[in-house]
């Protein structure tokens, strides 16, 4: 069978259209990228009191095209050399996260970054780690395919229908294309393939944790001191809440019960590179599509669900634990004394107005750690349906 080539040129092109379309200029709000209200049959692992995401009429969700999904996330043979897949940085066991401060490409390239969790990606407002114009996970999908400056799985004008024809020539993958898109000539393409991946993560939600169990009448589901943090996580001393809010713990959060999605980025004093409010090369937030310095160091804040799984912690991975990121807050952000990236976040003149120092004891910090680990859901880590099906 020949290799379909990409519609239109290049993977490089298509990557840029699927980062670049329907968006406008604003900060603050997604226009109508034309979404469709998803329905409660696909099986979502979202309760029913909550709001579903809002989904692309282009791509809806199906049980076939999910398991499609899930089979190229864990396929190798996704990637330029067939080294690694969308797995090998997304484990299932850390909350599809890696355990790393900065992740490793299919070439070695390590990103400046660390992989983000993939937990209820679906309601997020945007989904990169700093990019405001990334709010699809169609368009999420396409940057780890074709990504040159990192590489991650080295998909390129060169390699292509090469890697296409590898899923061409697969009797079942035939087959599974054919059932997802069943009225296309020829749909095993890096569009259906993005498709299907967006679709996987959508399904990838994570609502059973001790605090859901303990929210929903169980009242000794979590400990005495996780309760007496949970009140610090919620009071107006700490802040907590202010950047993590709601059912998903995460001010950007986007669904169907919203008329528009506010894309919320914050900068948190980690960095204040000689006074000067900079934050190192590859790591500098929303600065570095807007180019205003007052978006220096602005991050997405993610969501807290299974946060005990993710370490380390921030960005770039530069915090090791829950108790340095509690500490972290506290000091109202971090001091670096010396070095290359040295200077007091504390004084960061682009930090959020959340991010201010505040008074906590040793077993108050404790008490916080105790609450932020009622958040990880055991269900989610272990559920075969998301699982490698590649695995016996």
């Amino acid at each position: 069978m020949k290799p379909q080539p990409l519609p239109q040129a290049s993977a490089s092109l298509l990557c840029l259209f699927l980062l670049t379309a329907c968006v406008d200029d604003s900060s603050q709000t997604r226009v109508d990228l034309g979404t469709t209200m998803a329905e409660r049959e696909f099986e979502w692992n979202i309760p029913a009191h909550y709001p579903l995401p809002l989904v692309p009429a282009d791509n809806p969700v199906s049980e076939a095209k999910f398991q499609l999904g899930r089979r190229l996330f864990y396929d190798k043979r996704l990637s330029g050399n067939q080294t690694t897949a969308c797995a090998s940085c997304h484990l299932q066991p850390l909350a599809f996260t890696d355990g790393l401060a900065h992740a490793k490409g299919s070439t070695g390239m390590i990103h400046p970054r660390s992989s983000q969790a993939l937990v209820n990606v679906a309601y997020n407002a945007s989904v990169n780690w700093g990019n405001p114009s990334t709010v699809t996970l169609e368009q999420q999908a396409a940057v780890p395919l074709f990504a040159e400056f990192p590489v991650e799985l080295g998909i390129n004008d060169a390699n292509q229908d090469e890697v296409l024809a590898r899923f061409q020539t697969d009797a079942h993958y035939v087959l599974w294309f054919n059932e997802v898109f069943p009225n296309q000539t020829n749909p095993i393409t890096f569009e259906n393939i993005i498709k299907a991946l967006a679709t996987f993560g959508r399904g990838l939600n994570s609502f059973n944790s001790a605090y859901d169990r303990y929210e929903r009448g169980e009242t000794f589901a979590i400990s005495e001191a996780a309760k007496r943090g949970m009140n610090l996580f919620f009071d107006e001393r700490t802040e907590c809440f202010h950047c993590h809010d709601g059912f998903n713990f995460s001010l950007s959060t986007y669904d169907r019960s919203q008329l528009v999605a506010d894309k919320i980025f914050f900068n948190n004093g980690l960095y204040n590179i000689n006074g000067t409010g900079a934050y190192p090369e590859g790591g500098q937030g929303i600065f570095e599509i807007t180019g205003k310095p007052e978006d220096m160091g602005r991050f997405r804040p993610p969501t807290l669900r299974n946060i005990a799984l993710t370490a380390p912690y921030m960005h770039d991975g530069s915090l090791a634990s829950l108790e340095q990121v509690v500490r972290h807050y506290a000091a109202g952000g971090r001091n670096i004394s010396s070095g290359a990236y040295a200077g007091d976040g504390r004084s960061n003149p682009y930090k959020s107005a959340f991010v201010r120092q505040f008074e906590i004891t040793e077993s108050e910090i404790q008490d916080l750690v105790a609450f932020l680990n009622t958040l990880t859901d055991e269900s989610f880590i272990t559920n075969p349906r998301f699982a490698d099906p590649w695995k016996p």
